[in-house]
């Protein structure tokens, strides 16, 4: 390029623009993470957690308290639980129960995920997960029932065995349906509330008929 060679930049031009690298103070919260703490303050962190949700769900209201730091690890006990109590066959028994506790195990998780996909049809705010949380967490009431029952079958079975059972379980069932809709309510389209709040009562029916018609083997 020989018409660049008459070109001088003079010393006098500033440059603009900054190429220094600020330092700011970081503060402790910016640098923390879970890797740094001890396996105990993490395990102990997540089951204050859980037990917090739990205690929602025995005291429900309108609350985003499930939502805001939903997890698994609740619902995921509740439903080994339930399965567990719901099994009919005995140890010594040829039957090792083990299809009755796929069944059970199915039935929640399945009923669950087609209750959040209708609620995500109907144009629900909230997330996947975020629903699976809540119904699961829900189910602590009707496993609460599924306790007493066994409790009440041990001392036989008849008919005032079979009315506590379905005060026990219609009291609970309730309770499951209330809880779950009241964590959900605000997250649905006011004009189709119906339609996302029936789901919930079947599925929560479904699990209410399963345990009151248990009789173990």
């Amino acid at each position: 390029f020989p018409g660049l060679a008459d070109v001088s930049i003079s010393q006098d031009i500033p440059v603009e623009g900054e190429i220094t690298v600020p330092v700011g103070s970081h503060s402790p919260d910016e640098d923390y993470s879970t890797l740094d703490e001890p396996v105990k303050d993490t395990i102990m962190r997540d089951l204050k957690a859980v037990g917090k949700k739990f205690v929602h769900v025995m005291y429900p209201r309108k609350s985003s308290a499930l939502l805001r730091d939903w997890d698994l690890w609740g619902p995921l006990v509740l439903c080994v639980s339930l399965a567990l109590m719901l099994q009919g066959g005995s140890a010594d028994s040829k039957d090792d129960g083990g299809p009755q506790f796929a069944e059970v195990f199915v039935i929640i998780w399945f009923g669950a995920v087609v209750i959040t996909l209708n609620s995500k049809l109907l144009g629900g705010t909230i997330s996947f997960f975020q629903s699976l949380c809540v119904l699961g967490y829900c189910v602590m009431p009707l496993t609460v029932a599924m306790l007493v029952c066994r409790l009440v079958l041990l001392a036989g079975a008849g008919t005032i065995s079979f009315i506590i059972r379905l005060i026990v379980v219609g009291a609970m069932f309730a309770w499951s349906t209330l809880a779950s809709t009241a964590f959900l309510a605000d997250s649905q389209p006011p004009n189709r509330k119906a339609l996302v709040v029936y789901p919930i009562f079947l599925f929560y029916f479904v699990i209410s008929w399963m345990i009151l018609t248990f009789t173990p083997q």
